[in-house]
């Protein structure tokens, strides 16, 4: 029996790219007069004739809105991380794991929604091969035959011994994925072993069954008439393999198809797969980035100064979820959950002064939000190293200290956002208000639980530090107007999201508190909580609630609602391995840029995707990882507060 050893949990270390075509492991390309580390953008200019007054009528009752999503857990938004990395974010193996700061925000989430939801696949899962061990005792190494291939991921059990013990602490459950490059031959290991460790405890969601299918034939790992209805035979013999294996308990939690739009996820449904297996799926998904960054000297480069307006409105994400539409349809007729496996805002680790900024913020809370009214029933954003723009959570330096280095992304608010807005009932129904007639630049949405509205979220695009585009929404729940009794509550609470512009990186507060700048964070709201109360006036059955240009307002339409996302308190617990016994001194960002183990732009980083030139290249970092434990191996006490 394996003991349950504390753990870090972070969600990137490596730097890698994934996008409609490729993954790889190579700096971002920038534009070309910008430095991208420190590029910043120019905010678009204030729209014209922006109404800064308008009025948010709610009815008190669900059974009287038309159009309100499924029912949501706060855990819909989660991660999704690349197999062949994960011994550099979990650690070498389950008895020395890391201690690190991300470990806390990790746990803030789950805190607040109950659970917190994680892939680990991708393009590696399709080669990765399980052995009985490896040299040192690490649990993951990854080769590769030339410098063309997808390395062939070697792993031991220890990988899923590792998740269980993450588990256990912080009730994190996953996806993996079935290996899937040569279908004659099934290594079918993952899902034996896998089940065994994960499933009992009920940590294990499903299993992918290929990984961008749609994409094969372009990398050269299938024919080029690759089609749906051919992997639909071949999900058909991995369905028949694991009907017949004893040892594979559970027949019924396959994920598929995990396209990313070069076929069309109604291709798919048209070869009958999910009729046909119907017993054997648990889930239908889909992977997408609305932006391809993959720009390697052939087409033309993505210039962020350029795109920028195009995440900074409504329409964004409404336009990236409308070819899902009917397939989410299609899969709440059949009992499926659909599931975005893998998104961010663009390919190839993002866009440098949009993927690292507040106006990412807000477009991956509202896309985020729009997926779940969508009938979306989970989000996984895709997260790299440390040189990608995206992250949610970047890891400090391998040879620089752990404490006070680690770094919050501005999307990890976003997450932070939904899972308070959700909470964790798991029966949150999202509508898009459609507010302010409309209007792109200033959306609200409200969240309903149990036939009641209990939260509302109000966002603000523009960016003005006049402060003249601040808007003003007078909420009103029922009332005459809708022929129902006033329900407005005598006061409501709020928290607000709000940095100086949504070009800002570091400068982003949620409700007062902020994880801190670039290699500043460990892994804790910082400062002091400031959650807004505001009195609502009952005689005419309003409240009045204002937010900044720009920013986000959680509002709470109930002392109850609050209390269920509150801050919960602080925790304790043991670690098995640290890289730094003591606190160090801050470093000036200036070495960081330029000191060994920061920057991947001065040297060549390894591909995990099959036709990138670098692939085979990449460092196997397991050495450093086991010889890092053998040096520093240590226990302390580990305190945060969530």
């Amino acid at each position: 029996m394996r003991l349950l050893y504390p753990l870090t949990f972070v969600l990137a270390i490596l730097s890698f790219r994934v996008n409609a075509s490729v993954t790889v492991y190579q700096v971002p390309f920038a534009h070309p007069t910008t430095t991208a580390a420190s590029a910043v953008l120019t905010p678009p200019p204030v729209p014209p004739g922006l109404t800064t007054q308008f009025g948010i009528q709610l009815s008190s009752s669900s059974a009287a809105v038309q159009g309100l999503s499924i029912p949501q857990k706060g855990s819909f938004m989660g991660f999704s991380i690349e197999f062949t990395i994960i011994d550099q974010i979990f650690g070498v193996n389950a008895q020395h794991i890391f201690a690190g700061s991300l470990f806390k925000p990790h746990g803030l989430l789950r805190k607040r929604a109950g659970e917190v939801h994680i892939r680990v696949g991708g393009d590696t899962q399709e080669t990765a091969v399980l052995v009985d061990s490896l040299p040192g005792g690490v649990m993951v190494h990854a080769t590769a035959d030339n410098v063309t291939a997808t390395p062939t991921l070697l792993y031991t059990a220890e990988v899923f011994y590792t998740m269980a013990n993450i588990s256990a602490l912080v009730n994190t459950k996953w996806f993996l994925g079935i290996p899937f490059n040569d279908t004659n031959n099934l290594r079918l290991g993952i899902a034996k072993v896998g089940e065994a460790a994960l499933n009992d405890p009920g940590y294990l969601l499903g299993f992918q069954v290929g990984n961008k299918p749609d994409l094969y034939a372009a990398h050269g790992v299938r024919p080029s008439t690759y089609s749906p209805s051919d992997y639909f035979s071949e999900f058909g013999v991995v369905v028949d393999a694991i009907n017949n294996d004893g040892n594979i308990p559970v027949k019924n939690n396959l994920v598929a198809p995990s396209i990313t739009g070069r076929w069309t996820p109604e291709s798919v449904w048209n070869t009958s797969l999910v009729q046909t297996y119907s017993s054997s799926l648990g889930a239908l998904a889909v992977e997408h980035y609305p932006t391809n960054n993959c720009y390697a000297g052939i087409g033309s480069s993505v210039i962020p100064q350029d795109v920028f307006q195009n995440f900074l409105n409504h329409t964004s994400g409404i336009n990236i979820i409308a070819p899902y539409l009917n397939s989410t349809s299609y899969a709440q007729a059949n009992g499926m959950p659909f599931i975005m496996m893998e998104t961010n805002t663009a390919s190839c680790g993002g866009l440098p002064g949009i993927s690292d900024t507040f106006g990412a913020t807000l477009w991956a809370l509202d896309y985020g939000l729009q997926m779940a009214y969508s009938n979306f029933t989970g989000a996984m954003m895709h997260v790299g190293g440390q040189d990608v723009y995206y992250n949610p959570f970047t890891p400090p330096p391998r040879n620089q200290s752990l404490y006070y280095q680690w770094t919050v992304g501005s999307i990890f608010y976003s997450v932070i956002v939904i899972t308070e807005a959700f909470g964790p009932s798991g029966n949150a129904q999202i509508i898009d208000l459609q507010a302010n007639t409309n209007n792109m630049f200033t959306p609200a949405y409200a969240i309903y639980e149990n036939g009641a509205p209990v939260r509302l979220v109000l966002l603000n695009y523009v960016s003005d530090p006049s402060r003249a585009s601040d808007y003003t929404a007078t909420i009103s729940i029922g009332g005459s107007a809708i022929g129902q009794d006033n329900a407005t509550p005598a006061q409501i609470q709020v928290k607000y999201l709000v940095a100086p512009s949504v070009s800002e990186k570091h400068n982003i507060t949620w409700a007062g508190q902020t994880f801190g700048g670039t290699f500043q964070s460990d892994g804790r709201l910082i400062g002091s909580e400031s959650v807004q109360t505001i009195e609502c006036d009952q005689s005419s059955n309003t409240c009045q609630v204002t937010v900044p240009a720009p920013g986000i307002a959680l509002v709470f339409l109930s002392s109850s609602a609050y209390t269920e996302s509150g801050n919960p308190p602080t925790q304790t617990f043991s670690t098995t391995m640290v890289t730094n016994t003591v606190e160090t001194a801050m470093i000036s960002l200036s070495v960081l840029a330029t000191s060994n183990g920061m920057s991947g732009a001065s040297r060549k980083l390894g591909s995990t995707s099959k036709g990138d030139i670098s692939a085979g290249m990449k460092i196997l970092l397991s050495v450093i990882s086991v010889v890092g434990a053998a040096v520093l191996s240590a226990s302390l006490l580990w305190t945060w507060s969530w």
